[in-house]
C-alpha cells in the first residue's frame, strides 16, 4: 500500500488535473485495508505517560497531514480512553501509565482494543494493543503465619497442604517455586493444579515426638520467575498433637455446583459433609476455608458447624465465571481432610445494552439526499450468548433509518426528503434491545437540527390589494401596505418589495417601501383625470438565488367636491339681453326655459339642485328643484312688467356644497311683432340720431330676417330627423366639465318657429319642448342622461299656446 501511495503521488505531481483521482485512489486503498486488517501492537505495562506505542500514519501508509484533515481520532472500548493520537505526527501514545493487573485481573493475556475514526470521509479502522506483563508484583501469602496441627502418630510420608501464595503477574513472572527452610522433620514437594497454579505440600520425613519437641517453626519462601526474581515468605508453625488415629473423611473429593448470578444472599450453594469415626472431641468435625481467594471468601460464607456454604455477596458473571474453594474439615484431635468446591456462575440477563455515540452531525440541510449519514454509534452488552446479542430500532415514524456496519456499530441515515418548514428538528430516540428471555433495553436520544434552504417563495396575503385615496391628497401620503410571508428563516425569509415596471408605460404615481411594504402616493391625484389604476408589486426573498412572487395593487381615487357646477344654458354672456319670450296668455306651468348645468365631480358631489334666487316678480315663476325647468307659477296678467329678470342658483350635493348662478332675461309679449318692435325701440333709443343709425337698423333688419329663416329651416330639418330616430345626440359640454355621465340630466329641447296666418304682424309662438321617451316610463334621476328622444305630434306642440 505504501509503494502504491508513493507511485500514485509521483503520478499526481505530473498532472495537476489528476489530483482528485489520486486522493480518491488513496482513500479507496485505505478503506480496503481498514476493512481487511487489524492493527496490532504490544506495550509493556508500567510504561510512562505519553509513551510511544506506534506510528499510525506510517502503518496506514498515509501522510500525517491527512490525519488532521480527515479529523482522525482514537476511541478505546469502554468508558476510559487509554490512548490518544497526535494528528500532527501520526503517533499513537498512552495517556496514562498502564497497570496490567488492574486492567486485566482475571486474564493471562491482556489485550486492549481501540478504533481509529476518520470523519471526512467516514472510515473506521480496528486496532489492538497487547499489554505485556512486567515483574512488578512479588508473591504474597494470604497469611503471614500458617498453623498446622499434626499428630505425633503421623507416619512418615504424610502430606500436609500449605496455603498457596498469589502473584498478580502472569507467565514467567508468576509464581514458579517454593522453598522450605532447613529442618530435620519435613521436606517440601510441589504440584500443579488443574487451573495451572502451583501449590506446596509438607512431607513428613521423620516421625514427630511431642515429648521431644512440641512445636516447630519453618520458613516457607515463594519465588517467581522474573528477572530479577521476586519472593515472599510466610511462617509455618507446626503444633504436635497427641495421638488421634482417625481423620475426617469427605463424602466427595470435589463438589461441583452451578449457580445463577445475582442469586440472593443466604441462598444455599452446597453442604459439604465430612465424617470421623472417633468419639468425643476427636470425632467432632469443624469446617473452614483454606487455599481460597479473598474474592471467594467475600462472595461465600461457610458455616463451621454444619458445612453449609451460602451466598454472602453479589455474584456477577461478567466479573468472574468460576469460583474455586477448598474446605478443610478438622476433628477435635486436630486431624483434617480437604475437599474442593467448584462453583460455576451462570449468566443472567442483568445488563442492558449500552449505546456509545461516536460521531454526530449536529445539523443537516433540508435538501440533503436520502441515505445521508447523520450519526455513528456502537452498542455493547456485557452479557453473553443471546443475553449479549442486541438489535437497534428507532421509535416513531421518522425519515431516518439504521444501517448496521460491523462490531455492533450502526449508522443513522436519512431515508426520505426533509422539509424544515414542516419539521425544524428531530429528537430521535434509538432503542437497543438484547435477545435475553427477559429482554432488556436502553435508549439514547440523538438531536438533529434541520438547516434552512431557500425553497419557498414569498406569498402575499392577498392576490389583489385595493387601496382608497381621496383626490387632491398630499404628496407622499401612506395609503396602506402590502404584506408577504416566507416560510423560510434567516435571510431566506427576509422579504423586500418593489414595483414591477412595465415596458412602455409611465412611472406610476405610487411607491412601495422595500422593507415593510408601505404604499405611498407620490403626488396629488385628480379624480377627474384618473379614477383608478393598477400596478404589480413583486416580493423577493434574500436567498441565493432569490425567489419572488407578484400581486396586483389597485388604487381607487375617491372623488372630492372640488368642482363647482358649470352652467351650459343660458350662456353666461346673456344676462343682460332678453333671452326668453313668454306670451301674456301663458297659463300656469308654462315652460319658459330650462337651466342646464353640469358638475365634473361624481356621486353626491354631482347631484345638482336648482332654486330661484332672485326675480323681478317673485311669484310669477318657479324653478324645478332637480330639473332646472323654469315655469310660470301663475298666469301672466296685464300688470306684470314686460321685462323680467331671473337669477337661478345651482348647488351641488357635496360637503361643503359648491354653487353657480344663471341669469335669465324674459320678455312678456303679446306677439312676435310687439317684442321685435319693443326691442328695436329700445335699441334705437340707445343710439344717436343720424344716417348711420338708419343704415345700421336696415342692416340689422335684413340680418334678422335671414337669421330667422335659417333658424326655421334648421328647426324643420331637426324635427323631421327626430321623428325618424328614437334618440338624438346630446350636447357637448365645455372642457371644464367632465364628459362622463356626471352632472344634472341634460335634456334636449326643440322649438318650432311658426308665423300665424291672416295677421299683419307675425307672432313668434313658443312650443313645448320634446321630452325624452324612456322605456320604463320613469323620468331620469339626477346625474343620468338618456339618448332616446321621442318627437311629439305637431298638433300637441301648440297646446300650450291655446
Amino acid at each position: 500500500a505504501g509503494w502504491l501511495f508513493w507511485r500514485v503521488m509521483a503520478c499526481g505531481r505530473r498532472s495537476r488535473g489528476s489530483k482528485r483521482q489520486v486522493i480518491l485512489f488513496i482513500l479507496c486503498v485505505c478503506v480496503c485495508q481498514s476493512g481487511a486488517e487489524t492493527l496490532r501492537y504490544s506495550l509493556a505495562e508500567e510504561t510512562e505517560r505519553d509513551s510511544f506505542v506506534a506510528n499510525i500514519a506510517k502503518d496506514l501508509g498515509v501522510a500525517p497531514s491527512q490525519l488532521a484533515a480527515r479529523k482522525a481520532r482514537v476511541v478505546s472500548e469502554g468508558n476510559e480512553q487509554l490512548f490518544h493520537l497526535n494528528q500532527n505526527t501520526g503517533v499513537l501514545m498512552v495517556k496514562e501509565s498502564l497497570d496490567r493487573e488492574e486492567i486485566c485481573p482475571q486474564s493471562d493475556t491482556c489485550t486492549l482494543f481501540f478504533k481509529i475514526f476518520f470523519e471526512n470521509p467516514l472510515q473506521l479502522i480496528r486496532g489492538e494493543v497487547e499489554v505485556r506483563d512486567v515483574n512488578d508484583n512479588s508473591p504474597v501469602f494470604p497469611e503471614k503465619e500458617m498453623v498446622l496441627e499434626i499428630l505425633e502418630t503421623a507416619s512418615p510420608g504424610s502430606r500436609f497442604p500449605l496455603e498457596s501464595a498469589r502473584d498478580k503477574d502472569v507467565g514467567s513472572n508468576s509464581l514458579q517455586n517454593y522453598s522450605l527452610g532447613a529442618n530435620s522433620h519435613f521436606s517440601l514437594t510441589l504440584g500443579t493444579g488443574k487451573d495451572g497454579l502451583k501449590y506446596a505440600e509438607l512431607i513428613l520425613e521423620r516421625q514427630l515426638d511431642r515429648e521431644e519437641q512440641r512445636e516447630l517453626n519453618l520458613l516457607l519462601t515463594a519465588t517467581d520467575g522474573g528477572s530479577p526474581p521476586r519472593s515472599g515468605t510466610a511462617q509455618v508453625r507446626i503444633i504436635v498433637l497427641d495421638a488421634n488415629d482417625n481423620t475426617p473423611v469427605f463424602g466427595r473429593e470435589i463438589y461441583e455446583v452451578r449457580l445463577a448470578e445475582n442469586s440472593p444472599p443466604e441462598q444455599l450453594v452446597v453442604r459439604v459433609v465430612a465424617t470421623d469415626p472417633d468419639e468425643g472431641s476427636n470425632g467432632k468435625v469443624r469446617y473452614a476455608f483454606t487455599q481460597t481467594s479473598e474474592q471467594s471468601r467475600q462472595l461465600f460464607k461457610l458455616n463451621p458447624a454444619t458445612g453449609e456454604i451460602r451466598v454472602a455477596g453479589n455474584l456477577d458473571f461478567e466479573e468472574a465465571k468460576n469460583h474455586k474453594m477448598v474446605v478443610k474439615a478438622t476433628d477435635g484431635g486436630g486431624l483434617s481432610a480437604h475437599c474442593k468446591v467448584e462453583v460455576e456462575v451462570l449468566d443472567v440477563n442483568d445488563n442492558a445494552p449500552e449505546i456509545a455515540l461516536t460521531s454526530l452531525t449536529a445539523s443537516i440541510p433540508e435538501d440533503a439526499l436520502p441515505r445521508t449519514v447523520v450519526a455513528l454509534f456502537g452498542v455493547r452488552d456485557r452479557d453473553s450468548g443471546d443475553n449479549g446479542r442486541t438489535e437497534c430500532s428507532i421509535d416513531g415514524d421518522l425519515p431516518f433509518s439504521l444501517t448496521p456496519t460491523f462490531d455492533n456499530y450502526y449508522e443513522l441515515r436519512t431515508n426520505a426528503a426533509l422539509d424544515r418548514e414542516r419539521v425544524t428538528e428531530y429528537n430521535i430516540t434509538v432503542t437497543a434491545t438484547d435477545w435475553g428471555t427477559t429482554r432488556l433495553s436502553s435508549q439514547e436520544s440523538i438531536f438533529v437540527q434541520i438547516s434552512d434552504v431557500n425553497d419557498n417563495p414569498p406569498e402575499f396575503t392577498q392576490e389583489v390589494y385595493t387601496m382608497l385615496v381621496t383626490e387632491n391628497n398630499s404628496p407622499m401620503l401612506r395609503i396602506g401596505s402590502v404584506n408577504a410571508m416566507d416560510a423560510d428563516v434567516g435571510k431566506n425569509a427576509h422579504v423586500s418589495y418593489a414595483l414591477v415596471r412595465q415596458k412602455g408605460k409611465e412611472q406610476p404615481d405610487v411607491s412601495v417601501n422595500s422593507e415593510n411594504g408601505d404604499v405611498y402616493i407620490l403626488r396629488p391625484l385628480d379624480y377627474e383625470e384618473v379614477c383608478a389604476f393598477e400596478v404589480e408589486v413583486r416580493a423577493a426573498d434574500g436567498g441565493s438565488p432569490p425567489l419572488s412572487t407578484q400581486a396586483v395593487l389597485r388604487v381607487v381615487v375617491r372623488d372630492e367636491n372640488d368642482n363647482a357646477p358649470v352652467v351650459l344654458h343660458p350662456p353666461p354672456d346673456s344676462s343682460t339681453a332678453v333671452g326668453e319670450l313668454v306670451p301674456r296668455w301663458a297659463r300656469v306651468g308654462y315652460l319658459v326655459a330650462k337651466v342646464v348645468a353640469v358638475d365634473a365631480d361624481t356621486g353626491q358631489n354631482a347631484w345638482l339642485s336648482y332654486e330661484l334666487a332672485k326675480a323681478t316678480e317673485p311669484g310669477l315663476f318657479h324653478v324645478g328643484l332637480h330639473s332646472g325647468e323654469v315655469r310660470t307659477a301663475r298666469a301672466v296678467v296685464e300688470r306684470d312688467m314686460p321685462r323680467q329678470r331671473l337669477v337661478v342658483l345651482v348647488r351641488d350635493g357635496g360637503q361643503p356644497p359648491r354653487s353657480a348662478t344663471a341669469t335669465l332675461g324674459i320678455a312678456l309679449v303679446d306677439g312676435f311683432s310687439d317684442a321685435h318692435l319693443q326691442v328695436s325701440e329700445e335699441a334705437l333709443a340707445s343710439e344717436p340720431d343720424g344716417p348711420l343709425t338708419l343704415y345700421l337698423i336696415a342692416c340689422l333688419a335684413c340680418v334678422s330676417v335671414l337669421f330667422l329663416a335659417t333658424v326655421v329651416a334648421v328647426v324643420v330639418v331637426k324635427v323631421r330627423r327626430a321623428r325618424r330616430s328614437e334618440a338624438e345626440t346630446l350636447p357637448r359640454f365645455p372642457k371644464a366639465a367632465t364628459e362622463s355621465t356626471a352632472g344634472s340630466l341634460p335634456r334636449s329641447y326643440m322649438y318650432d318657429v311658426c308665423f300665424a296666418t291672416g295677421t299683419i304682424n307675425s307672432e313668434f309662438q313658443f312650443l313645448r319642448p320634446l321630452f325624452p321617451c324612456f322605456p320604463t316610463g320613469l323620468p331620469p334621476g339626477p346625474g343620468e342622461q338618456r339618448s332616446s328622444v321621442c318627437s311629439q305630434d305637431a298638433s300637441n306642440l301648440g297646446e300650450e299656446g291655446d
